[in-house]
């Protein structure tokens, strides 16, 4: 089967951020049965190749110069159930949130922490995305892969083989651009255990009258709650969701911060590091809300940057750097964005 490539293909309605950039090639992956000619056809071996789930983590900066593979791979499906634990899997190009939500309608627990954040199932893992003390590791089995370099060969990786890190994982580092994620395997309980104790869920659980035994859908609205009174929809305007990672110090570096800045948000790592609060280093830096045309600070989110309508990538690219310069020579910490800047 062969895959239907597009020349100079917009990409506005691809990215979140809403950037009027185009490929140079362009094609949509929803059936494996496609991937080896499509890993033959000239645009994908003369790259340039950039791999596209929901495009929730991604700012260009100008037109991409290669081949962009949107992932389109769909299904769910329960590979073992015990009356407990389930293992369910999902393929890649499934909307997270969505995905989410239907283990819940199911009485699946475990992701609920991380409702409402954008993107695909596939993306998950590389980034090992989190919120609200639950990272997709605490819960994931395997990845179901393609070896790029084998004509699109399966391989699955266990969680241990992963190397997951602090949004970071073997995809990002020692095999990134060789394998495409193309499902990935849930372990679900039926039995809730509820994780509550971090940020503001379990205020926001009072508010909704929940008691002192939420269930999973409870905390799920929740955080969604939450994360809709803080984050902007992309669909109105245009952002990638956080746009730092919280930085992670030694406890050297967070005792003297401390001393002069008792207020600061800090969490305690198992390795003995030190993770700090982003947003609350660029809100106290005084640039919660600021705007340099149509490139801006979120009013509510400092985590956020927005396009507020005709900002180009560069700009966007420009604001983030002013809030990292401001962040370092106010507090001396590092801020490492979390999207891939192209």
């Amino acid at each position: 089967m062969n895959p239907v490539i597009h020349p100079n293909y917009p990409l506005r309605e691809l990215n979140t951020f809403g950037m009027p950039v185009h490929a140079a090639n362009f094609c949509v992956l929803a059936d494996l049965a496609e991937l080896p000619a499509l890993l033959a056809s000239a645009a994908f071996r003369h790259g340039p190749v950039l791999w596209l789930g929901g495009g929730s983590n991604l700012l260009f900066t100008r037109d991409y110069p290669g081949l962009v593979i949107k992932v389109a791979l769909k299904g769910i499906r329960v590979l073992a159930d015990d009356g407990d634990n389930v293992l369910v899997e999902a393929a890649a190009g499934e909307n997270w949130h969505d995905f989410v939500q239907y283990t819940l309608t199911q009485g699946w627990s475990g992701l609920e922490n991380l409702s409402l954040i954008p993107g695909t199932v596939g993306a998950s893992p590389i980034q090992n995305i989190g919120a609200y003390g639950v990272e997709v590791k605490d819960h994931l089995a395997q990845v179901v892969c393609a070896d790029l370099q084998q004509a699109g060969r399966e391989v699955v990786l266990d969680n241990a083989d992963c190397h997951f890190a602090y949004r970071d994982s073997v995809f990002k580092q020692a095999l990134a651009g060789r394998l495409l994620v193309t499902a990935v395997r849930f372990r679900l309980q039926r039995s809730f255990r509820p994780r509550i104790g971090y940020g503001d869920i379990q205020q926001q659980l009072q508010a909704m009258g929940a008691g002192d035994a939420p269930s999973a859908q409870q905390v799920s609205a929740a955080v969604i709650a939450i994360r809709q009174s803080k984050l902007p929809n992309p669909a109105e305007l245009g952002n990638a969701g956080s746009f730092f990672k919280n930085p992670v110090v030694s406890q050297r570096e967070a005792g003297a911060l401390l001393a002069r800045f008792p207020a600061l948000p800090h969490y305690p790592q198992p390795d003995g590091s030190v993770k700090l609060a982003a947003g609350w280093l660029i809100d106290q830096a005084g640039l919660k809300g600021y705007r340099d045309g149509d490139a801006g600070v979120h009013a509510r989110q400092a985590l956020v940057l927005v396009n507020y309508g005709h900002a180009s990538g560069s700009q966007m690219w420009a604001l983030a750097q002013k809030v990292r310069d401001t962040v370092r020579a106010r507090y001396g910490v590092e801020l490492e964005p979390e999207p891939i800047v192209l």
